[in-house]
């Protein structure tokens, strides 16, 4: 057999080849080696953080409204593999037929952004809830933004819950032993329908999801109207809590009644917490945001609510969403799913701004979060507690939640925050702030202008969040993360 001759410029060719592919090949190892150690790092730095302060036992936190049955299920089980995507997607305000169900979840499935609407046909939701039964991963879990809160406190070690909602037996047996129901029992649940989808899902060849979310619907005639609420101040004034919450306000979103009526529940649940303060001039009152689609709504809330809380909590839509009504009076849809640093911060100072105002200096703490940082804001002078360990905890628990464990594995995070970030998106008192893994929640003090009484010194604190990148569930993460950042502060 005759030999093969290889000239050696070949030879050499075929060497540095594999030089140049053994070299690609250690580059890319070293790297996801640099990534995988940096989020190692932060992780541990974030659990040293959260460590040096424990939750107080003896807080009481007293908190409303609404309650339900989760059904959670992925959004292909339900819509992506039964009907083809709508060529006109819109933003619906309630829904009555499937086209409108299409149009209106691809409007906010193109975005990765999070919605909530009411079905007002009864015979589609139920067809939506058997489709979801069918489905392999469903489940059911409790739901509303009040008792997923009270379950976080009472996990965090919060020794006393006092949650105003209406449940059936069945579901009340599912809470922690710490959490006291305020209102009588329900012979049946509502249901709530979260329709999940992951990052880069893809529907037919005309849309992909930019980042994990879920799309939720419901036909729910009770909570919409605070069924909870006639028996709240009574118990709360027994009760007397530190802290008082108020969620689930988006529920009467769009419900298909006189608006009246909804305003006269909301002038009761005023009063209530007017009254609760003069029988306790401490107590705080935290507002839990979510989303709104009803202009009147949102701003009769802003208009009777907001000036009696001292703290708003709220994720980068929710904000931007109040940023649009009093910079333009009018409301966005959607909003950046990956904001900036800079821009949250910006959007903050705004919002504080404009509530001190509203609020004759009321309000002193505002907590963004985001899928990659969280950020809150504190007034100098105010009695919350613990900032810094606070928006530590609110990161930790982003991931604990989304991934479904308490125990946090480093192989299914990732960060997506910045290695460096802008402290404003303005020429003046800019500053550049670089990521340290040892220190990665990075705390400081400034001052923002008040037109009534000049500048008001306040303390801001950014910590990232160590994204889930195997995601279970994405409902009641914004509730979770809320939770858990107020609950050190208390």
């Amino acid at each position: 057999m005759a030999a093969i001759n290889v000239s050696p410029k070949v030879w050499l060719t075929a060497i540095i080849s594999m030089v140049v592919l053994l070299m690609a090949y250690w580059y890319d190892k070293s790297r996801v080696d640099d990534l995988l150690a940096r989020v190692e790092l932060t992780h541990q730095s974030l659990l040293d953080i959260e460590a040096s302060v424990s939750v107080n036992p003896k807080t009481k936190i007293a908190i409303g409204f609404g309650s339900c049955v989760d059904v959670i299920t992925q959004s292909r089980d339900v819509i992506l593999d039964r009907y083809r995507p709508p060529k006109d997607p819109k933003p619906h305000d309630i829904i009555e037929t499937t086209d409108e169900l299409l149009e209106v979840f691809t409007y906010y499935f193109q975005f990765g952004a999070a919605a909530e609407r009411y079905i007002k046909n009864s015979t589609l939701f139920d067809e939506l809830v058997a489709a979801a039964n069918s489905g392999q991963h469903t489940k059911r879990m409790i739901g509303g933004n009040a008792p997923i809160m009270a379950t976080r406190f009472a996990k965090e070690g919060v020794g006393h819950v006092l949650l105003a909602a209406q449940v059936s037996t069945q579901l009340e047996s599912q809470l922690p032993t710490d959490i006291v129901l305020s209102a009588p029992h329900l012979p049946k649940d509502d249901i709530h329908l979260l329709l999940e989808y992951p990052l880069n899902e893809y529907w037919s060849d005309r849309y992909v999801s930019p980042r994990a979310n879920r799309f939720i619907v419901h036909n729910d005639h009770n909570n919409p109207l605070l069924g909870s609420l006639d028996t709240f101040y009574e118990k709360a004034i027994e009760f007397k809590p530190q802290l008082v919450i108020v969620s689930g306000l988006q529920m009467m979103d769009n419900f298909p009644i006189d608006f009246e009526v909804r305003r006269q529940r909301i002038e009761i649940l005023r009063q209530s917490l007017i009254n609760l303060r003069k029988n306790d001039k401490s107590i705080k009152i935290h507002f839990e945001m979510a989303s709104f689609a009803e202009e009147i709504l949102l701003k009769t809330i802003s208009d009777r609510i907001f000036p009696i809380v001292d703290s708003i909590g709220l994720n980068e839509q929710e904000i931007n969403n109040l940023y649009t009504l009093y910079t333009y009076g009018n409301l966005s849809m959607v909003a950046d799913p990956y904001p900036r640093v800079a821009l949250a911060l910006d959007q903050i100072r705004f919002l504080y701004e404009v509530l001190q105002s509203e609020n004759s200096g009321r309000l002193t703490r505002i907590h963004v979060h985001t899928l990659a940082f969280q950020a809150i804001l504190t007034k100098k002078g105010s009695d919350w507690k613990e900032l810094m360990a606070s928006s530590a905890k609110a990161a930790l628990t982003a991931h604990r939640h989304t991934c479904g464990s308490e125990v946090i594995d480093i192989n299914k995070a990732k960060l997506i925050m910045d290695e460096s970030f802008s402290t404003t998106r303005s020429d003046k008192n800019k500053r550049r702030i670089g990521f340290n893994v040892q220190k990665p929640v990075n705390c400081w003090d400034e001052k923002i202008f008040h037109n009534r009484d000049g500048f008001h010194e306040v303390s801001i604190c950014v910590a990232p969040v160590l994204v889930c990148t195997k995601v279970l569930q994405t409902g009641g993460g914004g509730d979770n993360v809320s939770a858990a950042g107020i609950v050190l502060q208390v």
